[in-house]
């Protein structure tokens, strides 16, 4: 096993949320993942 120090080059963000079904957790994480796509330059979302 490597003992060479995992170096992070991406930013990382976990969230977590809990919510009652219909409630609007898939709308809001995909909310998050869009605004931190156009603010950080992904360009994954548009």
């Amino acid at each position: 096993m490597s003992k060479e120090k995992f170096e992070r080059t991406k930013p990382h963000v976990n969230v977590g949320t809990i919510g009652h079904v219909d409630h609007g957790k898939t709308t809001l994480t995909a909310a998050l993942t869009k605004v931190s796509a156009e603010q950080f330059g992904s360009g994954e979302f548009k």
